[in-house]
Parts: C-alpha cells; structure tokens; sequence
C-alpha cells in the first residue's frame, strides 16, 4: 500500500470530516450543511474556483495545475444519505432521525476533499481538476440535473472519473470493469382500475387483485419468454397495494417494480411487452390500465482505455496484485453512468472489509480506507495531466 504521504499526514483529519458528514447525513437535494462544509473546505484549501447550488444542492470546484494546459480531468463524488434509521452502534452515529449514511457517500466526499487539498497544495499536473459533488445519487437524478444545467458545458471535462465503497471485499481492493459495469434502471407503476363490490358479491365487480395478481405472472414471462438469455435482464415486482378493508373488493390495484438491463434494446423491448400485456388485460376485463414507466438511471459504461489507465493510477496507491479489471457486471445501478453518456471515463469499486452491505443499518464505513480513496483520486489526475505531456 503506498497512500500519497502528503495525504496520509492529514488523514486524521479526514475522519473527523468523515465522521462529522455521517452524524449530520441528508437525503438527496436537501443536502444544505454537507455542501456548505464542502464548498467552505474547498476554499480553505485554495481551490482556484468554487460554485456552490449547482443542480439544486451540488458544488464544483476547479483546480488549475502548475503547468498550464487545456486538457481536464473531471473527479466526482456523490453526497447524499438514506431515509434509513441507523442502528450501527458507532458514537458518530445518525442525529437526524430516519437518516443515514448507509451507502458510504460521506466517505467518498471526503475522499474527494482529501484529493482536493493535496491537489490544490502540490498542483503537479498540467490542466484543470474539475471536482464535482454531486446530490441526490439514490434514485433521485442529481447526476442528471447537475448536466441539465449545464454541467460540462460550463466546466467541460476530457475525462471523468467516480468510485465507491466496497464493504464485501478485502481492504484496499480495487475492482473495475470495461463495457457495461452497472445496470440500467427503469422503474414502473401499473394502475389496475376495476370495480369494487361488497366482498360477499365479488360477481358485481371488476376485481383488480386477481387481475393485478394474473399480469404480476404474466410480467415474469417478459425475462423467460421474450429478452435473449445472451442479454441480462431483471423484471422484479416490489409492490402490490390494493384494499383497505375485510369486505371490500376494492376498485384499484397498484404495482410497482423495477427492470434492470445492460442493453438498451432489451430496456424497449421490456417496457414495450408491460404496455402489451397491460393493454391486453385491460381489453380482456373490460378495464383501464394505466401504465407508468421512468428510465431512473442509464447503463454505466466504463470507457475500456479509460479503465486500464484507473487501474494503472490505482495500483499505484494499493499495488498492482490489488487492482485489476476483474468486477462483474452488477444489476445495481449508479446515476455516474449519466456523467459517462456525456464525458468518457471509469468508476471503481474500493474495498474496505466492513463486513455488513450497503444500504443496511448497521452499515458502518472504515475510516482507514478514506487516504486510500483519496490517493487514487489524486493519482489519475496526476497521470492522465502529466506536466510533461503536451495539449
């Protein structure tokens, strides 16, 4: 493990940042205390430009290197907790009740201001480090508001480059796919509406539990009998909310779900076969079936030259045997990938053995694993910004 010396001096420091974003955690867009600390750390450690409220709660910051140069590298790290109620144990735990940082993204925060205090101090790079702290990753589309608003068109980026905490893998492991890392996400809402009765009269009705029941089946053909098995797909069914008494055959029916996917040709094709199958069951009942789908987030696509040179920045920091392109596709998915439908680039997962996975209460992020991070950070700037290359 070779952490940036200059980084590791004031890692201490980083877990009191650490700690004290995990004890104040707010969910997406409401991330008001986080990106004042940030935007007030930035500017402590001379970062040449700081913008503060950009794409709702997020903060860009640019550093410009000793050498002049045209060409920049864009650094992102997400900052938003979970509307969880946190049961870690840990004296820093959760003040804000229902809140917490069970995904790690204090700790990638704090990632990247390590990497922009050691950047803005040393500057050994020709071009600009473009940081990016971005709200609202969980499902909220705060990567995709930041580029509405004109992200890298007022702060353009040659590359761009993200991570994220690995709780499941051995400390200091640093994994990365080429292609299609992380999959697309589409979330829907099916309306079933019939006709309610008195439940001892169920014939008087249009009953939209048994016919939400029926197309909650007939949706799992969509994966078996219509996707290719050659292109991954997930259909799952997570909700199904109907009723509200014991005699009641109610009128309405609503099931929610998600579909996961590394192809867009599948994502239409699963969306298109929900629609069919809903209409069908409309037309077979005599019923009205409305149908709600929102693409949430995009496939990530790591660019393939662009993760070679993560890995080879990486394994400077945990050593070669630690860093590879070995990572399996993963059906979660990462709204960083919007960044990458834009700007090329990779994102990695760094493993820190924290035993309990994300998204869990008890969810507790190694605070070791933060100089680690933020070396990396620092470290593709350095090489993809050599001083000695020219524009």
């Amino acid at each position: 493990m070779s952490i940036i010396p200059r980084i590791e001096a004031f890692a201490d420091e980083l877990t009191e940042i650490r700690r004290d974003f995990h004890a104040h955690p707010e969910l997406g867009f409401e991330e008001v205390r986080t990106a004042s600390i940030v935007a007030e750390k930035l500017r402590e450690y001379g970062v040449d430009e700081v913008v503060e409220g950009f794409g709702g709660t997020g903060v860009v910051g640019l550093i410009k290197g000793q050498g002049g140069g045209n060409r920049r590298i864009g650094l992102r790290a997400d900052m938003d907790a979970l509307p969880i109620e946190e049961a870690s144990g840990v004296p820093f735990a959760s003040t804000n009740p229902g809140r917490m940082h069970a995904c790690g993204h204090d700790g990638h925060t704090t990632m990247l201001l390590g990497a922009a205090r050691y950047l803005a101090e040393t500057r050994d790079f020709n071009g600009t480090a473009v940081l990016i702290f971005q709200p609202a990753e969980e499902g909220l589309g705060g990567a995709r508001r930041m580029i509405q608003e004109g992200l890298f068109e007022k702060f353009p980026c040659d590359e761009v480059y993200g991570m994220h905490n690995d709780p499941n893998s051995e400390f200091g492991v640093v994994r990365v796919t080429p292609g299609p890392a992380m999959a697309g996400a589409t979330f829907f809402d099916i309306t079933v509406k019939g006709t309610g009765s008195h439940a001892a009269m169920p014939h008087q009705s249009k009953d939209p539990i048994v016919i939400g029941a029926n197309l909650v089946q007939q949706l799992q053909t969509i994966v078996s009998r219509n996707t290719p098995p050659t292109k991954p797909v997930v259909l799952s069914v997570t909700r199904f909310n109907s009723g509200s008494a014991y005699n009641i055959v109610p009128d309405t029916a609503v099931i929610s779900g998600t579909i996961r996917y590394f192809h867009d040709d599948v994502s239409e094709l699963a969306d298109q076969r929900i629609r069919e199958l809903c209409s069908g069951m409309a037309q077979a009942h005599g019923i009205e079936i409305d149908v709600n789908l929102r693409n949430v987030f995009d496939v990530l696509l790591n660019d393939p030259d662009l993760t070679t040179a993560y890995v080879a920045a990486a394994a400077e920091v945990v050593g070669a045997d630690m860093a590879a392109e070995t990572m399996d596709q993963a059906t979660g998915s990462e709204d960083f990938a919007d960044m990458l439908k834009v700007v090329p680039g990779a994102y990695c997962w760094v493993g820190h053995a924290g035993n309990v996975p994300l998204h869990n209460p008890a969810f507790v992020l190694d605070d070791a694993i933060l100089p680690v991070g933020a070396s990396i950070y620092a470290r593709i700037v350095e090489s993809r910004l050599l001083k000695s290359t020219a524009d």
